[in-house]
Parts: structure tokens; sequence; C-alpha cells
């Protein structure tokens, strides 16, 4: 059954600066096409459905960017939401059920993460987070977010880092009183009962957080 796939779009991009003084992060172009455009490329190959993008910076650009395109826009005009606060607005676009989430401002080789993602879900997670080792995170900027332990169920600090996609039931976001907070929030949650995993990704990543890390992610596609 395909799952619902949310991207988080509404960034304001201020390490990027000064390429998202025009243009938000997404609409940035790594290798000739823009980050927006390969991360649905990848839920589409992955089979997703429906697809949602949130916005806020600069979300005209990215409204007109998806025009005609089977999208759904979850605009956030006043205050950003950031992740946390941004699925729970979308959720009545996306279901109730397990959902996918997506970071476009990374560069992938190897495996389609979200097809991996998908494959190995079960009924006993509530959160599958998708990780990559620190040593293989080009243009990271410090330290790993995750330790992994032998039934693959994560814990704060370790040398892994969440590498942007994963799969997630919403159900506990209810239970978050703020409008505004990260999904840092409801990974701890899940974190404490036992029922955050994590899969570790075998090809290539790249931060592309920052202008500096576009020449890194061009080289690691081209590899």
């Amino acid at each position: 059954m395909p799952l619902p796939l949310m991207i988080f779009a509404a960034g304001l991009g201020t390490r990027m600066r000064p390429l998202t003084e025009d243009r938000p992060k997404p609409l940035i172009k790594v290798a000739g096409r823009t980050l927006l455009d390969r991360a649905l490329d990848m839920g589409r190959k992955a089979g997703c459905a429906p697809v949602a993008v949130n916005t806020h910076y600069l979300g005209n650009q990215i409204a007109a960017h998806l025009g005609g395109q089977d999208v759904a826009i979850s605009d956030e005009p006043g205050q950003i939401l950031d992740t946390g606060g941004g699925l729970r607005k979308a959720l009545p676009l996306l279901g109730n059920g397990p959902v996918m989430t997506l970071n476009p401002d990374v560069a992938w080789t190897g495996p389609n993460p979200l097809t991996a993602l998908a494959a190995a879900w079960d009924d006993r997670m509530a959160a599958l987070l998708m990780l990559v080792p620190l040593a293989r995170a080009t243009a990271r900027q410090g330290a790993g977010d995750f330790a992994l332990d032998p039934d693959a169920r994560i814990s704060r600090k370790g040398d892994f880092v969440y590498a942007g996609a994963q799969i997630i039931r919403p159900d506990r976001l209810a239970d978050i009183p703020e409008n505004v907070f990260s999904l840092n929030r409801l990974w701890d949650l899940l974190i404490a009962e036992g029922r955050a995993f994590g899969l570790v990704h075998p090809g290539g990543w790249c931060d592309v957080g920052y202008p500096q890390a576009i020449p890194l992610a061009e080289a690691l596609l081209d590899g």
C-alpha cells in the first residue's frame, strides 16, 4: 500500500544565503535540477501517494513551480511551524496513518531511501529514520545524532546522522501543545517508548545546507 509523503520546503534557508535571497532553498539547483524536483522524483519512484509540500518563505515560487503537478501544498503564511508543527498542519492532506517525510536539501546515491524504508517498516515501529554514519556524511557540520542498538532501536547521541528521510506515525503529535515545534519532540517521545528505529543507508549522502556544499553534492552525484 502506498504511503503518503510530506516534503519539508518551508524553511528560511538562512545557511544557504546569499543564494536564498531571491529564491527558496528547495528551488536551488544541484547538477542542473532543483532540490525539490529531486525529492519529488524520489517520492514518485517509491510510489508515494498522496504527496504534500509545505511552504512559507517565498512560497509563491514553489507553488508556481509545482503548477499542474499532483502535489498538495500546505501553506504556512503567518508563522513558520517547524517540522513538527508543519507535519501536523498538513495531516488533513496526508491521512492519519504512517507518513513518510523527506528533507529536500540532501543529495543521495545508491538505493532509493524511501523504498528501503517502506521495505523495512513493520508494526512494532512508530518511527523508522534513515541514518548515515557520521564518517560518510558528506558536508555534515557538527556531531552525530543517534546511536543504534542491536535491535536497531535509536537513542540520542552517537555516530549516526539523521539523513532526512523517515516513516513516522503522527498520532502523538496531538500530545504536543505548542503550535511551533520540531519533530525532535516527537522522536523523544517515541524513543522513550522504545518504538523509534533506525535504518542505515548504504549509499552516498551529502547535506546540501550551505553554498559550499553544492559542488560536493555534484561530485557525489557524478561519482
